[in-house]
C-alpha cells in the first residue's frame, strides 16, 4: 500500500496534531549587557533592537520584559576600568555584583538569573585568562575564574556559567562553591564553545576583542566534532548541571551530537552573529522575520537542545511569534 505524506500536511490543524517538535517560550534565555552609571542606554550598531544599560536602566527593562514573559536571564559586565588581571570580574563591587545583588532584592525567585563567568570583559587585553610572555595560562586563571563564580553566587546568581574554555575551570569552581556553602548554585558549561566569527558583534557590545592574538589556542577549532563530545564528556566528570554548545546555528550537528551522550539539560546559544544577520536580512526585506526565528528556534529544539539563549527573546514573546 502507498503511504500518502500529505495527508498529515492537509490543514493547519492536522499539521499541528502531527508536528514532533514545538518551539517553548519558557525555555528561552534573554541576554543583558549592564554597565556603569545611571540612567544609561547605549544602542549596540551590530546588534539592532540591544543596547548597553545603567543598572537603573537594566531593572526597567527587565521588569517590562518580564511582563512580556521573560523568566531567565543571561548577564554580561561592561566595567568603566581594565587591568591584566581582570580584577573587575571577581570585586565585590564589580558590576555584576551590583547588579545581580539589585536584581535579586528587586524580583527574586520570580525571575532566574544567569550569570556570564569570565574575564575577558575585564582585562586590558581582553583574553580570558592571565597572559604571560603572550601565553594565555591555564592553571593560575582558575583560581580567578573560580573568585568570579563564587562573587557571583555571594550576589545571589542562579546559575554560573564560565565561558573561558580554560581546562578544569568546572572542577575548580564546584569545588569553590561547595566550599563556601553555594552546592546548591548550579554551572552551565559552555562546554563545546567553538572558535567563531560569529562573535563579531558581541565582542563589540562587550569591548572584549583580544589586542593580541585570537582565541585559538583555548577555544574549540570549528572542524572538530568529536572533540566536542569529549569536552561534553569532561565537564559532565567535573560537576556541571548544564552544558552547551555555541554557536547553534551551524553547529546542529554538535547540538545532535551532544543530546546523543549527555543526559543532562542541554542550553545552545543563539549568537550575535547569527542574531545580526537575521535583523540585517528583515530590515532589507530579504525574509520574514518571524517565519525565519521560528524556524530557526524549532531547529534548535528539534536536534536536541533542552533551552536556548537568544536576542531574539524579547521580540518572539512580544510579537507572539510561537
Amino acid at each position: 500500500m502507498t503511504y500518502r505524506s500529505r495527508r498529515l500536511r492537509s490543514g493547519e490543524i492536522m499539521r499541528g496534531l502531527a508536528a514532533e517538535t514545538r518551539p517553548d517560550t519558557n525555555k528561552l534565555i534573554m541576554p543583558y549587557f549592564v554597565k556603569e552609571g545611571d540612567g544609561q542606554r547605549e544602542e549596540i550598531s551590530s546588534m539592532p533592537g540591544i543596547d548597553r544599560v545603567s543598572i537603573d536602566t537594566l531593572l526597567h527593562d527587565i521588569e517590562r520584559d518580564m511582563k512580556l514573559g521573560v523568566k531567565s536571564i543571561l548577564l554580561f559586565g561592561i566595567p568603566d576600568e581594565k587591568d591584566t588581571v581582570g580584577s573587575g570580574a571577581y570585586s565585590e563591587s564589580g558590576i555584576v555584583q551590583k547588579a545581580v545583588r539589585k536584581i535579586k532584592r528587586e524580583f527574586g525567585d520570580s525571575l532566574l538569573v544567569v550569570t556570564d563567568v569570565c574575564l575577558c570583559e575585564y582585562t586590558d587585553h581582553g583574553h580570558c585568562g592571565i597572559v604571560s610572555n603572550g601565553q594565555v595560562l591555564n592553571d593560575p586563571t582558575l583560581e580567578l575564574l573560580s573568585r568570579t563564580a563564587v562573587s557571583h553566587a555571594e550576589a545571589g546568581a542562579d546559575i554560573v556559567a564560565p565561558s573561558d574554555m580554560m581546562d578544569f575551570r568546572v572542577a575548580a569552581i564546584r569545588d569553590a562553591l561547595d566550599s563556601r556553602g553555594f552546592d546548591n548554585t548550579s554551572i552551565m558549561a559552555y562546554s563545546a564553545k567553538f572558535c567563531s566569527g560569529f562573535y563579531g558583534p558581541f565582542r563589540e557590545a562587550a569591548g572584549s576583542a583580544p589586542q593580541f592574538g585570537d582565541r585559538r589556542s583555548y577555544q574549540m577549532d570549528f572542524r572538530n566534532a568529536r572533540e566536542a563530545e569529549k569536552e561534553i564528556m569532561t565537564d559532565i566528570d567535573e560537576g556541571a548541571d548544564i552544558v552547551m554548545v555555541k554557536p547553534a546555528l551551524s553547529y546542529m550537528d554538535i547540538i545532535y551530537r551532544a543530546r546523543q551522550v549527555s543526559l543532562l539539560p542541554l542550553c545552545v546559544y543563539n549568537v550575535s552573529g547569527e542574531y545580526s544577520m537575521v535583523k540585517a536580512a528583515a530590515v532589507n526585506g530579504w525574509i520574514d522575520e518571524q517565519r525565519v526565528v521560528t524556524e530557526i528556534m524549532t531547529s534548535f529544539f528539534r536536534a536536541g537542545a533542552d533551552m536556548v539563549i537568544s536576542y531574539h527573546t524579547t521580540d518572539i514573546l512580544k510579537n507572539k511569534w510561537f
